[in-house]
């Protein structure tokens, strides 16, 4: 393997030996080393376990005292110039503490709150950055193909700690638990969304996997206990290593990948000549994670293999304060403040908490900005930009970037929502005139030719179920009664690749989009409406081109036969979910309810009849599927009321009905059933959805989590994980918020699904599954509309019918012989006929006829649509917390209660139900307030205290920042002004404040206070703070 190594300092750091007088000198000398150097560890030069001088790739452990746990920062927007808490830091530090303060971050964001005489020093300090390297070398592209192969580094995806963006999780493929990289120096200029290498780091450094008792354990990173003074050598919750029997000594957090000679490599075996062909390094990674289920695996970025696109758009708000008071500082010491210097830069903070600060230079500014910027505009800081990574090297804390696009003021609806769309690169332009070209005009009718290719089931008592305000109609539903019992159900899904060819510019196009995205009260439509919206939408009482499944059911749900074809259908009405659900619930008052128009010869005893069979059925395939290992978790998600602005002012709570699930049930049968064809017909591209087991690690967390409070949790399967959860919620049926709670943490271990082509899994068919729908072949099929894979799996579809109906030609196997006629496609599958060289001829000459992808490009396909369903999820994700950000900022404060989830010394986390979000209250270090921790019973009791705390060197937040005081007399006006979340029974409950002092433990409910937070002076949050009462304010 070709060596590729970072470049040595000038002065090597000492090798860590053994022995306790040592440890001692080290400690000692390193504590000296701070006149002298920049950090207090910054190389560490390590002998491998052959006695060999560390200096190749594999062996490289340079690291910084970055990673020190009293010195992290969370991912939240601190001071660029932090000073790390510390009663003996210097007032006013030298050049080459100034470096050193470059490479830290406090331990928590409130201590990042210096007082302004820091400020000056800002720009100061990045003047005098030393050379030094910060960050490894990124190994060369060839490096790592040939670590890879030789199993000594892996590809994973790179993932952010939303809470700490210190902490960062790598996923490999195969591997049953995340990869955990943890601080600056470890993640090595990676960012959110990167595909990277990692380099594993010694098994014997390890941490200690920690129970989930609460999540202050489960992420000792941010720990929530309070910092011991002038303890470099602490933090160890992460992983106490035992010094005897790991031969190691572990200096802050920094020191993962610092071993002794002692120390042995994690996977010799993996990477040893003789070990090669007894399994794959992946392997290998999980045999070990097996035998040592109570390890934390971590590793170090070597390099990044793909950026993730979000380096080019980054949205947040440029620090204009922090610049105008130091150039108002270097007013007052004569220098000119007129004109900015092109070496000069301004840092812009990121609103999404996981990316670091950027610096942009003043030479790449926009003119429009630069020109604000001198004339010291302090409402430039309102402005939402985008800007790019253009560079970040090795020797610099932040990376380098410039500004791409101006939004507008932070605080203001419309800019936050396109700033949300460029983020994640949602194109939201009008359709090119090529794509619209090959459209029909409306008004469109099925030509007769088509008609007579097709089955005809016009006759058919055929309508839709969706939500009132939906526009794209993509299926459609019938049933019909068989003799014996036994019940047609009809599937119908809209043909949309009779309009969208394969290679045309309107199949560039929806693939370029690959996803609707949905906003509440905007859509960005992959297709143009006048095909999503009209000739290709299921509307009533129109023909409508339809791929039909038609599925012969008996009452339990078992399928005993089936037939797929391409139809023209008629639909005789357009029902919403509430209509479905009126007719469930007897409620048959067709002008009482507001009902639909009905087209064609139908009455409304026809569509009843029909849906009271089909909730009678879709209740017993639900049964059927977790009774066959199906997992299902909901939690309650509040909708928005807008007014005629389409401004957002209130919550509506909107429990999930019957008539949801009665759609579900058949759309998840229709895509079971495409995969199967699909998968048996294009073996090696076939493009289907799996989704993998739980996280190991999480799953195990929750586990410890029901195990402490006495709840028993089966998570071997995910039928088992299903039936022991529905047994605590069973006990739990009188606690709503409880089971809102536990379905919450069950969610966390749950990987996403994700597109894949057989063809690239072809040797692991068992890694095809999906976990929480416990089936072994799934895809999406029902969405041709808004999704484009559903477009492809048409395709396929199309072509197994054609090459079936090829077959039985050359075989003169009549239509009538239903028990062959089907050989492909239906029920009873014939292998031998698909495998034979007449089947296989027709199968490629019907895939090349209908476009069904090769391999490489529906691998490629799948990848792309799954980036881009991921983008359409945060969006929407965004938008619901933009909403829920607009409604707080209209009512000020918003009182509500509140469940306590996790519970510690520092904080708690809280869990508000009636939005369906968790947020954090910070109660150390306030002014005015005692928070006194109970270890024994984990119990916390706040108190007003009425003298001042603090000194040298402390800061203290006051106590409105964690609580909100209303005084009894004023209780009356606070309950006129006060407004609830209003639901659908429109009832309104009254909170009352809490009083001090306030004892808390975990799962207490207690009151809160909602607030918005941000917009023209900071990322968007919501706020949360203790509700209480005091006559003392």
């Amino acid at each position: 393997m070709k060596s590729v190594s970072a470049e040595q300092p000038a002065k090597s750091g000492e090798r860590i030996e053994n022995g306790d007088k040592d440890k001692k000198k080290k400690r000692r000398a390193s504590r000296r080393s701070k006149n002298t150097s920049g950090c207090i560890i910054e190389d560490i030069h390590v002998e491998s376990s052959d006695g060999g001088t560390s200096g190749s790739k594999a062996k490289d452990c340079t690291r910084s005292d970055l990673d020190n746990p009293n010195e992290l920062t969370r991912a939240s927007n601190v001071a660029f110039n932090s000073m790390p808490y510390s009663s003996g830091s210097p007032l006013v530090p030298s050049v080459e503490v100034n470096k050193q303060l470059l490479s830290k971050s406090c331990p928590d964001p409130r201590d990042c709150e210096q007082s302004s005489r820091m400020d000056g020093d800002l720009y100061q300090q990045v003047e005098c950055v030393s050379q030094r390297k910060i960050f490894s070398s990124h190994w060369s592209l060839d490096a790592v193909n040939e670590a890879l192969e030789k199993g000594e580094v892996y590809r994973a995806l790179f993932r952010v700690n939303a809470h700490n963006r210190n902490e960062a999780y790598c996923k490999i493929d195969g591997v049953p638990t995340d990869i955990l990289i943890n601080g600056n120096v470890g993640q090595n200029r990676a960012v959110e969304g990167d595909i990277v290498a990692i380099k594993l780091d010694p098994l014997s450094l390890w941490p200690k996997l920690k129970g989930f008792v609460t999540e202050n354990v489960a992420k000792p990173e941010e720990t929530n206990s309070p910092p011991e003074k002038d303890k470099h050598i602490s933090h160890l919750e992460r992983g106490e290593i035992d010094a005897q029997q790991n031969k190691c000594l572990v200096i802050g957090q920094g020191a993962e990948n610092c071993v002794t000679r002692n120390s042995i490599p994690l996977l010799d075996s993996c990477s040893s000549s003789e070990q090669k062909g007894n399994g794959t390094a992946v392997e290998k990674l999980c045999d070990i994670l097996s035998s040592f289920p109570n390890k934390r695996p971590t590793g170090q970025v070597v390099a990044v293999v793909e950026k993730s696109l979000v380096r080019d758009s980054i949205v947040g708000l440029l620090d204009v304060k922090r610049w105008i008071h130091y150039n108002d500082g270097n007013a007052r010491t004569s220098k000119s403040p007129s004109s900015l210097s092109d070496d000069g830069y301004v840092q812009l903070m990121p609103a999404d908490p996981r990316f670091t600060k950027l610096i942009v230079p003043f030479h790449v500014l926009p003119g429009s900005i630069r020109a604000r910027l001198e004339s010291m505009d302090p409402t430039l800081e309102a402005e939402l930009v985008a800007a790019q990574i253009v560079d970040w090297s090795e020797g610099s804390q932040f990376p380098l970037a410039q500004i791409t696009h101006m939004f507008g003021r932070g605080s203001e609806l419309e800019p936050q929502i396109n700033a949300i769309l460029y983020q994640n690169s949602v194109c939201d332009s009008e359709f090119s005139h090529d794509s619209l070209a090959s459209l029909p005009r409306a008004p469109w009718e099925v030509p007769e030719e088509e008609v007579r290719r097709r089955k005809d089931l016009r006759d058919l008592c055929v309508f839709t179920i969706d939500p009132s305000t939906a526009t794209d109609l993509d299926d459609a539903l019938s049933v019909q009664c068989l003799p014996g019992g036994f019940l047609r159900v009809g599937v119908h899904i809209a043909d949309v690749s009779y309009f969208v060819l394969p290679d045309t510019a309107l199949d560039t196009e929806a693939r370029f989009r690959s996803t609707s995205v949905y906003m509440l009260r905007r859509k960005i439509p992959m297709l143009p409406p006048s095909l999503s919206d009209n000739v290709g939408s299921l509307n009533p009482g129109v023909d409508r081109l339809a791929f039909s499944i038609f599925l012969d059911l008996n009452r339990v749900g078992v399928v005993a036969d089936r037939w797929i074809g391409r139809t023209v259908i008629r639909s005789c009405c357009k029902l919403s979910y509430d209509h479905a659900q009126d007719i469930i619930d007897g409620k048959h008052d067709v002008a009482a309810n507001g009902w639909p128009a009905l087209h064609g010869p139908f009455e409304w005893s026809d569509v009843i009849r029909s849906i009271k069979q089909l909730s009678e059925v879709s209740t017993s395939l639900r049964q059927k599927r977790f009774t066959n290992g199906a997992l299902q978790l909901e939690n309650s998600k509040p909708s928005f009321l807008f007014d005629e602005l389409g401004v957002p002012y209130d919550f509506v709570l909107y429990p999930t009905k019957a008539s949801n699930h009665l759609v579900e049930e058949f759309m998840l049968l229709a895509n079971m059933t495409a995969a199967e064809v699909i998968s048996r017909a294009y073996p090696d591209s076939a493009l289907l959805r799996r989704h993998p087991e739980p996280n190991l690690r999480k799953l195990r967390e929750f586990e410890g989590f029901c195990s402490k409070h006495g709840m028993e949790l089966d998570g071997s399967s995910s039928g088992r994980f299903h039936e022991s959860l529905e047994k605590i919620t069973e006990t739990l049926k009188d606690d709503a918020v409880f089971v809102d709670i536990l379905n919450n943490y069950a969610m966390k271990p749950m990987q996403s699904a994700s597109y894949f082509c057989t063809g690239n899994l072809k040797d692991n068919v068992a890694e095809w599954g999906h976990y929480a729908l416990a089936v072994p072949l799934y895809t999406h099929f029902t969405s041709p509309l808004r999704r484009y894979p559903d477009i492809v799996v048409h395709r396929a579809v199309a072509a197994a019918l054609e090459a079936e109906e090829c077959f039985l030609k050359q075989k003169q196997i009549s239509s009538v012989d239903e028990v062959r006629s089907c050989c492909f496609t239906g029920v009873r599958f014939d292998k031998d006929a698909v495998e034979s060289m007449e089947g296989k001829e027709a199968l490629s000459v019907a895939g090349f006829k209908h476009g069904v992808p090769s391999t490489e490009r529906v691998s490629e396909i799948a990848a792309y649509c799954n980036e881009r369903k991921l983008a359409s999820r945060r969006v929407k994700d965004a938008c619901d917390k933009l909403y829920t950000w607009c409604v707080l900022k209209r009512k000020k404060v918003f009182p509500c209660e509140a469940r306590v989830m996790n519970l510690g010394p520092m904080f708690m986390t809280i869990y508000i139900s009636k939005l369906g979000i968790q947020r954090r209250i910070y109660y150390d270090r306030i002014e005015g307030l005692c928070a006194d921790w109970l270890e024994a019973t984990s119990t916390l009791i706040l108190d007003k205290i009425e003298f001042k705390r603090g000194g040298r060197g402390y800061y203290f937040k006051p106590l409105k920042e964690v609580a909100y005081l209303v005084s009894p007399s004023d209780m009356c006006v606070a309950k006129c002004n006060a407004m609830s979340v209003t639901d659908t029974t429109e009832r309104t409950e009254e909170v009352a404040p809490a009083v001090f002092p306030f004892t808390v433990q975990v799962f207490s409910t207690i009151p809160v206070a909602l607030h918005a937070v941000g917009g023209d002076d900071g990322p968007l949050d919501i706020g949360a703070r203790l509700y209480m009462t005091s006559y003392y304010r």
